[in-house]
């Protein structure tokens, strides 16, 4: 064997899909599971949160994205760029669809709702949060829900310490985490669990465990690996401890900017202090062509999650093959709940 072949192969023994271990189960309260997520994480968000209200049983938050099933009846287009999205459509498909092909709509009314955008946000944008905000009012309790407009915002998860390599507040740029003097993380996970114990400002004290985000925890458009934040508290399963997933934007997965989403945003640092366990899924990016569901064949160059029909007609309904693979990861974690 050559020396470059030797090389070759130490490379491949240290990659992270050789490094990703089996997704574990732990002491997880099912019913403390939560989601959010920034732009098409935020779309995704939405629609764990309506499509599998029984399984997301203490609510969802949407940092930048918009109404749910937007796309479908609408070039997805008019869900971005701030434009006012028709929501129509949408809300009489959660109707019909209620119990069927997603979980009963009278479960988010109990449901913890939180929003979140910009006013310099250009490229999902106020309006569009806006009509989220008025498609669900359709159907939650107005006083379980926050919606948070941040002045001077971009396209971006906000956050009020300064990451390294975060680039500025009013700039939609990589890797979209910015310091804009107002704590998501910490606001998120506060409206779905109330008052939180105080943050921890030094250095994580939880594993991060990459797992195999393949068979029945991945699909296409998915990475090989996702990651599993897990605080010292909840390793050996002496705690009963909550479960948030994490879901990042597009262009910003681990493949595309490393760990910065689950380091930069503020997740871990509440994690760490609240018996938190967090879990983060993986896009990659997708350069085939695929009929989303206004009919244009369109790759998904920039990793985004599958809000538009990526991936099946019945991307946000129960059985869309990316949200049931998050669904599946969910299930396999709370596995180890003791009671």
């Amino acid at each position: 064997m050559t020396r470059r072949h030797v090389v070759a192969l130490l490379l491949s023994l240290t990659a992270p899909q050789a490094l990703a271990a089996c997704l574990g189960a732990y002491n997880v309260d099912p019913s403390s599971v939560s989601v959010s997520g920034l732009s098409s994480g935020g779309f995704m968000a939405a629609q764990l949160g309506v499509a599998y209200s029984d399984v997301f049983k203490t609510g969802f938050g949407v940092f930048a994205g918009g109404p749910y099933d937007c796309a479908r009846n609408q070039p997805f287009t008019m869900c971005l760029s701030n434009q006012t999205s028709a929501i129509d459509s949408p809300t009489a498909n959660m109707k019909v669809w209620s119990g069927k092909e997603i979980a009963p709509v009278k479960n988010l009314k109990s449901r913890r709702i939180f929003m979140q955008v910009g006013t310099a946000d250009l490229t999902v944008g106020v309006n569009p949060m806006q009509q989220l905000r008025a498609q669900l009012s359709a159907f939650d309790d107005p006083a379980k829900v926050s919606f948070v407009v941040s002045d001077g915002a971009a396209h971006v998860f906000p956050t009020d310490f300064d990451g390294a390599g975060d680039n500025p507040c009013g700039e939609s740029s990589s890797p979209w985490i910015s310091n804009c003097h107002y704590d998501g993380a910490g606001a998120v996970l506060g409206w779905m669990y109330g008052k939180l114990k105080a943050r921890n400002e030094r250095s994580h004290t939880g594993t991060t465990v990459p797992f195999d985000q393949t068979g029945k925890y991945g699909t296409l458009g998915m990475d090989s690996t996702g990651y599993l934040y897990v605080p010292a508290a909840c390793r050996h399963g002496s705690e009963v401890c909550k479960l948030h997933v994490a879901l990042h934007g597009c262009q910003q997965s681990h493949s595309q900017i490393g760990s910065k989403f689950m380091d930069n945003t503020g997740y871990k640092k509440w994690a760490d202090t609240n018996n938190i366990i967090v879990l983060f899924p993986q896009t990659k990016i997708d350069n085939s062509l695929h009929v989303i569901w206004n009919g244009l064949s369109l790759p998904n160059q920039n990793a985004c999650w599958d809000w538009v029909g990526w991936y099946g007609a019945n991307t946000d309904q129960r059985g869309g093959t990316e949200m049931t693979a998050i669904v599946n990861q969910v299930r396999t974690i709370v596995r180890g709940f003791k009671g």
